[in-house]
């Protein structure tokens, strides 16, 4: 063997993660793009592809959208068999409930045990048909919340959100609240770098804030009032140091009670969560980008303590400072999951 065929075999690259995309009758066009270009981004430092994304559907042939075009889609639910993680997006026929079609029961029977489930939007009404969501938390759009809620009691709805993880099971809100969620899953296999550069390709924020309580329509009770924004702004130039609500509330000239209202009217949460997030963030940034030490991030992601900082990651993103850098800096491209 010659030293190229010798110096190929030792550094094989390894498989792509294989994502299947199981899309109904009707499904909504915008979706089954989200995930096929979000996924289709993402890459590792060698420009190599990180996921395999295969459409499929019970029926081979051609499958209506909720738009005024057919996506033709050649494979079935055999795909179902070696995917890692299976997505459903949503379908127009989902706003109208009605029995489903028959050999869908089967089809998601074939997904392997340890594979990763994902809904968008009212998808998540074939997960919990299916007894996939029984005893989980986990959301859909908030138009039908009711409904879901009616047909589907044993599942613990979180209207609220945008989306969910329960495991091996993800849900999602609104079509939009996809992106949001597909990041999540990047961010989850591979890591925040390859997330934000995906999420950068398509020109949408890493991290949406808040819930999808802010979009649901309210009578209005007073006039539209000023943007937080100068707050938040200043917030991130100042995360490394304590951060209070006076000097927020100073930021856009109002009293600390009048700031908390408009901060949660506009983007959804309490100005003490977003700046838990945002420290989480940039303490992740740093873990994976630097070499710092576990103190000094704390330090600059404004914990304090390394104790501190650890048990925001631990209710953040489910793990320690020490095992997310260890998983994801300078990691070479994998086809598996982690941090699941």
């Amino acid at each position: 063997m010659d030293n190229t065929c010798e110096d190929r075999a030792m550094h094989d690259d390894p498989a792509p993660h294989r994502l299947a995309v199981l899309v109904r009758d009707g499904v909504l066009a915008m979706e089954l793009g989200i995930v096929h270009r979000l996924f289709g981004q993402a890459r590792d430092a060698a420009g190599r592809a990180l996921y395999d994304v295969v459409t499929c559907t019970l029926v081979p042939g051609p499958v209506r959208t909720d738009a005024d075009v057919e996506v033709l889609v050649r494979h079935g639910p055999e795909v179902l068999d070696t995917a890692d993680t299976v997505v459903v997006p949503a379908s127009d026929l989902d706003y109208a409930p009605s029995p489903p079609p028959a050999g869908l029961a089967e089809a998601l029977a074939r997904i392997r045990p340890d594979a990763r489930i994902a809904s968008i939007c009212t998808g998540s009404f074939v997960l919990a048909a299916a007894g996939l969501l029984d005893g989980l938390a986990a959301t859909t759009h908030w138009r039908t919340a009711d409904l879901f809620r009616a047909l589907h009691p044993r599942v613990h709805l979180d209207p609220d959100v945008l989306y969910t993880a329960a495991g091996r099971m993800l849900t999602s809100a609104g079509e939009a609240a996809g992106i949001d969620l597909c990041l999540h899953m990047i961010r989850a296999d591979h890591g925040a770098a390859v997330a934000n550069d995906v999420a950068r390709g398509t020109v949408v924020p890493p991290h949406r804030e808040g819930g999808q309580a802010q979009y649901v329509r309210r009578p209005v009770a007073e006039p539209s009032v000023s943007s937080t924004g100068r707050a938040r702004a200043w917030a991130l130039e100042h995360l490394h140091r304590p951060v209070t609500l006076r000097e927020l509330a100073a930021c856009e000239s109002v009293s600390p009670r009048t700031f908390t209202r408009r901060f949660r009217d506009e983007t959804g949460t309490s100005p003490g969560r977003w700046l838990a997030r945002q420290r989480v963030e940039r303490a992740c940034a740093l873990l994976e980008e630097t070499d710092l030490t576990v103190d000094e991030v704390a330090e600059r992601a404004g914990f304090g303590t390394a104790g501190s900082m650890r048990l925001h990651l631990q209710a953040g993103i489910g793990t320690s400072p020490t095992a997310y850098r260890r998983t994801f800096r300078a990691r070479p491209a994998s086809g598996g999951r982690s941090g699941d």
